[in-house]
């Protein structure tokens, strides 16, 4: 990747164009018919409902919902808001997203530096108590703060990276090894994206994010086409289909733990069907131990191995 040109320096992303983009990308994905509307004439100029379709759903005058889709949402209502969430057939994520964007918190101190990412001794030692049971604490920007032996040995020993490295969506764009770790790598990549849209409305002064959307949208032609669909999702529930050298095919449910006391960090864990093919490969890569630690990811990298969370 010598040959990509270099990265902008961050700048903060630009909250007016984020809520224009938004509420338009939002609006391009639905027909009249999916929302009980007439429709006029085969030929359409615009994909997805008109302004004034919208406005009509929304309750609101043409004029007041394109001030809106313009990026203009000062002063603008919750309920009426949620009257366009509505409209738009928001998903719980969508909905929050958008009030972030159109009434962003008023902060009346000075913006106070960054403050360093750090997870309790307690929940370490609850990572470590978890045998059989990959699991990992994620923070700002899916940065992976903390693991266990077991999700080293399933996703990688992130200990033999830099900590500035130690990224999700830097390790599912950038890194060609995680393309077959995940089977269906074009979902994971969709997640993360849309998780890093959620947290951007919510943090857009943020500079290491700005830092990490900059740098992915110059090396990642995949990063810049999910990034422009404005798709935002949290972080939940699911199933991974996961390609082992070792254990083979692993399927694992995941479930993500939102942490009391801190909003940005997440405990995420992934189990297997109890007696199935992937549980009995969690019990291998478990009796194992150390010498089923995922280094191989890093290899590509020039990375030796190395420890510790």
């Amino acid at each position: 990747m010598d040959d990509q040109p270099e990265a902008a320096s961050p700048e903060p992303l630009d909250r007016r164009a984020e809520l224009s983009e938004f509420l338009r990308t939002r609006r391009a994905k639905l027909q009249p018919q999916d929302v009980g509307l007439p429709e006029f004439g085969r030929h359409r100029r615009v994909p997805g409902l008109r302004r004034e379709e919208l406005a009509q759903l929304a309750g609101v005058s043409v004029a007041y919902y394109t001030r809106l889709e313009q990026g203009n949402g000062r002063n603008v209502s919750v309920e009426v808001l949620d009257a366009i969430a509505r409209a738009l057939r928001l998903t719980d994520a969508e909905h929050a997203h958008l009030i972030h964007l159109a009434r962003p918190a008023r902060h009346k101190k000075k913006r106070r530096p960054a403050r360093a990412q750090r997870v309790r001794t307690g929940l370490l030692y609850l990572l470590e108590s978890m045998e059989g049971i990959p699991a990992y604490v994620t923070g700002a920007r899916s940065d992976i703060l903390a693991w266990n032996p077991m999700a080293a040995a399933v996703f990688g020993d992130w200990g033999a990276l830099p900590p500035g490295e130690r990224n999700w969506a830097r390790l599912v764009f950038l890194s060609p090894a995680y393309r077959d770790l995940f089977v269906n790598w074009d979902s994971k990549a969709s997640d993360m994206v849309s998780y890093l849209r959620l947290y951007a409305g919510c943090h857009p002064d943020d500079p290491e994010l700005s830092a990490l959307v900059g740098e992915l949208s110059v090396k990642s032609e995949e990063f810049r086409r999910l990034w422009a669909t404005h798709n935002v999702k949290e972080k939940g529930h699911g199933t991974k289909l996961v390609r082992h050298p070792l254990a083979g095919d692993l399927t694992l449910s995941y479930e993500t733990l939102n942490l009391p006391d801190d909003e940005e960090q997440h405990l995420v864990t992934y189990h297997a069907e109890p007696g199935s093919a992937s549980a009995e490969g969690l019990r291998l890569l478990a009796s194992w131990g150390a010498d089923a630690g995922r280094r191989d990811l890093f290899d590509d990298a020039g990375r030796g191995p190395a420890g510790g969370h």
